[in-house]
Protein backbone atom coordinates (compact mmCIF):
# COMPACT_ATOMS: atom_id res chain seq x y z
CA UNK A 1 0.00 0.00 0.00
CA UNK A 2 1.99 3.39 -1.14
CA UNK A 3 -0.85 5.69 1.20
CA UNK A 4 -0.18 6.70 4.57
CA UNK A 5 -2.42 6.19 6.57
CA UNK A 6 -3.65 8.05 10.18
CA UNK A 7 -4.25 5.34 12.60
CA UNK A 8 -6.79 6.07 15.37
CA UNK A 9 -7.58 3.86 18.32
CA UNK A 10 -10.41 4.59 20.91
CA UNK A 11 -9.89 6.69 23.63
CA UNK A 12 -12.00 3.90 25.33
CA UNK A 13 -9.43 1.51 24.88
CA UNK A 14 -7.21 2.44 27.75
CA UNK A 15 -3.82 2.83 28.38
CA UNK A 16 -3.29 -0.86 30.04
CA UNK A 17 -2.61 -2.43 26.72
CA UNK A 18 -6.06 -3.99 25.91
CA UNK A 19 -7.70 -5.65 23.07
CA UNK A 20 -7.72 -2.93 20.46
CA UNK A 21 -8.35 -2.26 17.49
CA UNK A 22 -7.16 1.05 15.13
CA UNK A 23 -8.97 2.47 12.24
CA UNK A 24 -7.78 4.59 9.42
CA UNK A 25 -9.78 6.57 6.46
CA UNK A 26 -8.05 6.08 3.07
CA UNK A 27 -7.26 9.22 0.87
CA UNK A 28 -10.44 8.54 -1.21
CA UNK A 29 -12.40 8.43 2.10
CA UNK A 30 -14.14 5.90 1.18
CA UNK A 31 -12.21 2.91 2.36
CA UNK A 32 -11.63 1.91 5.86
CA UNK A 33 -8.26 -0.01 7.42
CA UNK A 34 -8.80 -1.52 10.65
CA UNK A 35 -5.77 -3.72 11.90
CA UNK A 36 -5.22 -5.01 15.71
CA UNK A 37 -3.33 -2.15 17.81
CA UNK A 38 -0.87 -5.12 19.37
CA UNK A 39 0.14 -6.55 15.87
CA UNK A 40 -0.06 -3.22 13.73
CA UNK A 41 2.34 -5.28 11.29
CA UNK A 42 0.46 -8.29 10.92
CA UNK A 43 -1.86 -6.72 8.29
CA UNK A 44 -5.00 -4.76 8.17
CA UNK A 45 -8.62 -5.52 7.03
CA UNK A 46 -10.17 -3.23 4.76
CA UNK A 47 -13.70 -2.27 4.08
CA UNK A 48 -16.03 0.16 2.37
CA UNK A 49 -17.34 3.33 3.69
CA UNK A 50 -21.04 2.08 3.87
CA UNK A 51 -20.17 -1.43 5.46
CA UNK A 52 -18.08 0.03 8.14
CA UNK A 53 -20.93 2.41 8.43
CA UNK A 54 -23.31 -0.40 8.74
CA UNK A 55 -21.27 -2.51 11.22
CA UNK A 56 -20.96 0.87 13.48
CA UNK A 57 -24.50 0.78 13.11
CA UNK A 58 -24.81 -2.92 14.69
CA UNK A 59 -23.03 -1.93 17.26
CA UNK A 60 -24.69 0.99 18.24
CA UNK A 61 -28.27 -1.70 17.66
CA UNK A 62 -26.76 -4.31 20.01
CA UNK A 63 -27.26 -6.70 17.16
CA UNK A 64 -23.65 -8.44 17.96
Amino acid sequence: MAEQLTWRKSSFSGTQGGNCVEVAYGSDRDTVFVRDSKNPDGGMLRFTKAEWDAFKQGVKNDEF
